[in-house]
C-alpha cells in the first residue's frame, strides 16, 4: 500500500514536466513547419495547458524557474561581448537606449492620463510598458542569427539599457505609494550603496577570481565539474544582484562580460547552452499560462483599445529614435517592430508596485494582461516587417573580426568558394573565411559556418582577418575586377603569402598569371572537361579513349596558354595591355568545315573570310575555321 502510494506521488512529482515537455515537442515543430516561429508555438502550448485546459493552474512557480532562461541567455550575450566591444556601443546604450526609456515613458504615461488614470499609477504604468521583452527580442534575433547587424546592434543596446533602468524604476515605487513618506529616503542611500558593492564585488570575481578557477578545474578533465562551475558563476552572479536589487538577468550578462576575454569562454558557452534553450522555452510556456482568460474577457474591449494603442505608440517613438540616431529607414522598422511588446520586467515593476499599494489589484490585472497580449502578438508584429521594409536597401553587417586568424585566408562564399571551403574544412584545415554579403554570411551561419563580413578590396579588413600570419590567400570572388584588385593589394602588401586566385575566363588567366600569382584556375576550366569526358564516355568511347584525350586537350591548352602569353600569336598586338581582345582559336582543327545555316551567318562568314574564303557548288561560302571556339574568351551570357 505504501508503495503504491509512494508511486503515485513519483507520478504527481514528475505530472507538471511531462505535460510541460510534451506539449513544447508537440507544438513548437507545428509552428515552425508553417513559418511562425519557435516562440509562438511556446506561448501557444502554455495557454493550451494553463488557461484553456488548466492541465497546470500555478503558472507562478514555473515563472520563478523559467526566468533562470533568461538569465542563461543574456550570461552568453555577455560572453560574445568584449568590454572594448560594449564602450564601442556606449552612444547607442546609454543615448539611444535611455531616450527610448523617457520617450515612450512620458508618452505612455499621458496617454493613461488622458483616459482618466490618476497620475501615480499612470507614471508606473506608462514606464513599466515602456519597458519591452529581453527574451522575445533576443530570441527572434537569435534565431534569425541577425545579432550582428545593424538593427540588432540598436535592438540590443535598447534591451541593454531597460535592463539597467529597471533599478531605479523600482527605487522610485515607493515613493509614488499612497503611503510613501521620507522614511524611504532615508533607506535610499543604502540600496545605492548596497548596489556599488555588488557590483564592485562582481567586477573585482570577475577579473581576479574567475579564470584561476576554471583554469584549476581545467586540470581535473572532468566535463562534469566544469558544466557545475559554469552554472554556478550565471546563478550566483545573478543572486548577488538580485540581493542588491539589481535584475538576475543584469547579473548574468556582467559575468558574462567579465568572461568575453577568458580562453574558456567557447567552453563555458557550451555547457550552458542547453540549459538557456530549454529554460527560455519554459518562460515563454509560462507567459501563455499566465493569461487570465477571466479577466481579459472581463475587460476584453480595454484591452482590445490598449494592447494596439500602446504597441503603436512604442514602435512609433522606436522608428523616430532610431532615424534620429542614424539608422536606415529599413533599420527603424525592423527594430520597431521588433520591440513594440511589453516586458518580463513590467511583471516585476508591477507586482512591486502592487505590494506597496501604489496599484491596486484590478489594475495589477488590467495591466498585466496588456503585457501578456503584446508579448503573444510579438510574432504578428515581425511577421509584419517584410511588408514595411524597402527591397533596394544593401544589408550590411557589422565586421567584426574577433577570432579571425588561420593558415588560410578565403575571400568569397559564394559557389566557387563554398566548394574550396569544403575541402580544406574535410582536412581540419586553420581557414578564415570573409564575404561582402550579409544575406549569404547568415545563410551560412544556419549550417554552422562562421564566416566573417568585409569587404576583401580593403587593406583593413584584410589586416583584420589575418593575412599579415596566413600562409596562403584564396581568391574566389566572383568578379573579374574586384579579383583583380584584390590580388594587387595582397601581392604588394603580404609577400610572404602564397597567393591562389578564381579566374573569370582566359583572358582573366592571363591577367592573374602576369600579376604573379601563386596558382590559377578558370571557374568552368575542370568541370567542361569533366563534361566533355563524360559525353565521350556515353557516346560509347572506353576510359582509355577518354583520359587520352583529355590529356591531349590540357596539353595543346597549355601550349596555347604558353604561347599566348610569350606574346607570339597577336600579331604585333600589346597583349600586355589589352587581353579582353584575346582572339578566340581551336585547339583542334575540326574535320568538317563549318557551314553557314542561315543568311545572316552567311554574309557574316564572307565577311569576316574575306578573300581566304572558298566557295562549294552550291554557292554557300566554306569557312577554314569554326565559327565558335571551345575556349572561348568568356563573352557567352550563359556563362
Amino acid at each position: 500500500m505504501a508503495e503504491a502510494a509512494s508511486g503515485a506521488a513519483d507520478v504527481v512529482l514528475f505530472g507538471e514536466p511531462l505535460i510541460l515537455l510534451s506539449a513544447a515537442v508537440l507544438a513548437v515543430p507545428i509552428f515552425k513547419r508553417f513559418g511562425l516561429g519557435s516562440v509562438l508555438g511556446y506561448l501557444a502550448a502554455g495557454v493550451v495547458i494553463g488557461p484553456v485546459a488548466r492541465l497546470i493552474t500555478g503558472p507562478e512557480e514555473i515563472f520563478h524557474v523559467a526566468e533562470l532562461g533568461v538569465v542563461f541567455f543574456l550570461f552568453i550575450v555577455g560572453l560574445e561581448l568584449k568590454p572594448a566591444r560594449l564602450w564601442q556601443m556606449r552612444s547607442d546604450i546609454f543615448g539611444l537606449g535611455a531616450a527610448q526609456v523617457i520617450g515612450t515613458g512620458i508618452a505612455l504615461t499621458a496617454l493613461f492620463i488622458l483616459v482618466g488614470w490618476r497620475l501615480e499609477p499612470a507614471i508606473i504604468i506608462g514606464f513599466g510598458l515602456a519597458m519591452s521583452s529581453t527574451a522575445f527580442g533576443m530570441q527572434i534575433l537569435a534565431e534569425k542569427n541577425e545579432m550582428n547587424l545593424p538593427y540588432g546592434r540598436k535592438a540590443f543596446s535598447i534591451l541593454l539599457f531597460q535592463d539597467i533602468a529597471i533599478v531605479p524604476l523600482l527605487a522610485v515605487v515607493p515613493l509614488l505609494a499612497p503611503a510613501s513618506d521620507d522614511a524611504f529616503a532615508s533607506g535610499g542611500f543604502a540600496e545605492f550603496l548596497k548596489v556599488v558593492a555588488a557590483i564592485a564585488t562582481l567586477y573585482l570575481a570577475g577579473r581576479y577570481l574567475l579564470n584561476p578557477m576554471f583554469r584549476l578545474l581545467a586540470r581535473t578533465q572532468a566535463r562534469e565539474i566544469m558544466t557545475a562551475a559554469a552554472l554556478l558563476v550565471v546563478l550566483g552572479a545573478a543572486a548577488l544582484m538580485d540581493l542588491a536589487g539589481l535584475s538576475m538577468a543584469m547579473g548574468a550578462f556582467m559575468a558574462g562580460v567579465m568572461l568575453a576575454d577568458s580562453s574558456f569562454r567557447h567552453e563555458l558557452e557550451a555547457n550552458i547552452d542547453p540549459f538557456r534553450g530549454i529554460l527560455l522555452g519554459l518562460f515563454f510556456m509560462a507567459v501563455g499560462m499566465s493569461i487570465n482568460i477571466d479577466s481579459v474577457l472581463y475587460s476584453w474591449w480595454r484591452i482590445v483599445l490598449a494592447v494596439p494603442a500602446v504597441m503603436a505608440i512604442k514602435a512609433g517613438i522606436l522608428y523616430g529614435l532610431n532615424r534620429l540616431f542614424g539608422a536606415s529607414h529599413n533599420d527603424s522598422v525592423r527594430v520597431a517592430l521588433l520591440l513594440p511588446q511589453a516586458g518580463e520586467f513590467a511583471f516585476v515593476l508591477f507586482a512591486s508596485a502592487g505590494a506597496v499599494r501604489a496599484l491596486w489589484p484590478s489594475e495589477t490585472s488590467f495591466v498585466a494582461a496588456i503585457v501578456t497580449v503584446t508579448m503573444a502578438l510579438t510574432p504578428l508584429s515581425v511577421w509584419l516587417i517584410k511588408r514595411l521594409i524597402e527591397d533596394d536597401e544593401e544589408e550590411t553587417m557589422e565586421e567584426d573580426f574577433e577570432g579571425a586568424g588561420g593558415d588560410v585566408l578565403l575571400i568569397g562564399f559564394g559557389r566557387f568558394g563554398q566548394l574550396v571551403s569544403q575541402v580544406l574544412l574535410a582536412r581540419d584545415v586553420d581557414a578564415t573565411i570573409i564575404d561582402a554579403s550579409a544575406e549569404r554570411i547568415r545563410q551560412a551561419a544556419r549550417f554552422g559556418f562562421r564566416i566573417y563580413f568585409g569587404d576583401g578590396e580593403r587593406l583593413d579588413v584584410l589586416r583584420a582577418a589575418g593575412a599579415q600570419e596566413a600562409k596562403m590567400i584564396c581568391i574566389c570572388v566572383d568578379k573579374a575586377e574586384s579579383a583583380n584588385r584584390i590580388t594587387d593589394l595582397a601581392l604588394s602588401e603580404f609577400p610572404n603569402a602564397k597567393i591562389y586566385a578564381r579566374s573569370w575566363d582566359r583572358g582573366h588567366t592571363i591577367d592573374l598569371i602576369e600579376k604573379g600569382v601563386d596558382f590559377e584556375m578558370r571557374e568552368t576550366y575542370e568541370s567542361a572537361l569533366v563534361f566533355g569526358g563524360e559525353t565521350l564516355r556515353g557516346l560509347g568511347f572506353d576510359s582509355e579513349e577518354t583520359e587520352e584525350t583529355l590529356h591531349d586537350v590540357r596539353k595543346r591548352d597549355a601550349d596555347r596558354l604558353s604561347l599566348q602569353l610569350s606574346g607570339d600569336i597577336f600579331a604585333g598586338r600589346d597583349i600586355e595591355h589589352d587581353h579582353a581582345d584575346v582572339e578566340p582559336e581551336p585547339l583542334i582543327k575540326p574535320t568538317r568545315e563549318a557551314q553557314a545555316l542561315t543568311e545572316e551567318t552567311r554574309s557574316a562568314a564572307e565577311e569576316e573570310a574575306g578573300p581566304e574564303s572558298d566557295t562549294s557548288e552550291t554557292g554557300d561560302p566554306t569557312i577554314t575555321r569554326p565559327l565558335v571556339s571551345p575556349f572561348s574568351s568568356g563573352t557567352s551570357n550563359n556563362e
